[in-house]
């Protein structure tokens, strides 16, 4: 039976399922690989059941497993939701937030509005986590993410923080001495494209533009290809190849004359990024206080 001592085995097990990890789920929990494996065996021991498919590369719950993962899981997460909300009764908002966003949208706007946030509010603090695919925030127990545009799961509220984000083709002017410049989204074949591959489908991504209302996906190939903007604006800075990135990240390098801007007229621009979060979970005094602090000036309210 499992008794009122045993909540810390339960959550032992609950995080080695959500890292899929042992190792993983100790280095979270603070304690050694081996500790972790012998309180999960013994809550097995105790169950009288195998919680835990194991091979030498992988962990995965057994069918009993899962139904008790599912179990336990909305009791925890319910009742660090009440932790968290408790600090309202405090004199000054306090506690962990943390945020899923890509390292563009997390040194560009995050750090930026959020800085002077945990300067007046020193019992706040913030975890920010960069990775450029979609992820599920309440899955990975975060209390929000960024995304560009406000299309955003059933269930989440999103909100604007950014303006729209306009796309360019750059590249050096040394790189266009070597090479012909493009003209239009076809000559692109000649060139040496830096690819960004997608975190969520893992594929290439295919240059999305536009023109006189025509849209226009491009297949690019080339030497180079990274997971991370700020790699591909390293790249493009190097002369290792033509980009397709933020204008944020450019603009100066542009008007400097570092970076040359082609196909300007099939540019696109998305609609900025947006910080989402679960409608149905009570917000907690520090993540209004962020929520506030990343609005778009001008942006509307959620009625959450």
């Amino acid at each position: 039976m499992i008794g009122k001592e045993n909540y810390n085995d339960l959550y032992a097990f609950l995080m080695v399922v959500r890292e899929g990890s042992f190792t993983k789920a100790a280095g979270k929990l603070g304690v050694s690989q081996s500790a972790l494996s012998h309180t999960v065996r013994g809550l097995e021991a105790r169950l009288g059941m195998l919680l835990l498919n194991r091979t030498t590369r992988s962990v995965s719950p057994t069918l009993a497993g899962e139904r008790l993962q599912e179990t336990v899981s909305v009791s925890f997460d319910h009742i660090d939701n009440e932790l968290s909300l408790l600090t309202g009764l405090r004199d000054s908002p306090a506690g962990t937030l943390r945020i899923n966003a890509s390292a563009h949208a997390i040194k560009e706007i995050l750090l930026p509005k959020l800085a002077p946030l945990t300067k007046k509010f020193p019992d706040i603090n913030i975890e920010l986590t960069a990775n450029s695919g979609f992820v599920d925030i309440v899955a990975e127990r975060f209390d929000a993410g960024v995304r560009l545009g406000n299309k955003v799961a059933d269930g989440m509220v999103a909100v604007r923080i950014s303006e729209p984000m306009k796309m360019v083709v750059v590249a050096t002017p040394e790189y266009f001495d070597q090479h012909p410049v493009p003209y239009s989204p076809k000559d692109l074949s000649q060139h040496n494209c830096i690819g960004f591959r997608l975190s969520t489908q893992g594929g290439i991504y295919s240059w999305e533009m536009e023109k006189d209302g025509l849209e226009i996906k491009i297949k690019v190939d080339g030497q180079w290809v990274f997971n991370e903007t700020y790699h591909i604006l390293d790249a493009v800075r190097a002369n290792l190849g033509i980009a397709y990135i933020p204008h944020d990240l450019v603009g100066v390098d542009i008007a400097q004359g570092y970076l040359v801007q082609v196909l300007e007229d099939y540019s696109i621009e998305y609609p900025g990024f947006h910080l989402y979060y679960p409608h149905r979970r009570q917000q907690t005094p520090a993540l209004k206080l962020v929520i506030e602090s990343l609005r778009l000036s001008g942006a509307p309210k959620s009625s959450s």
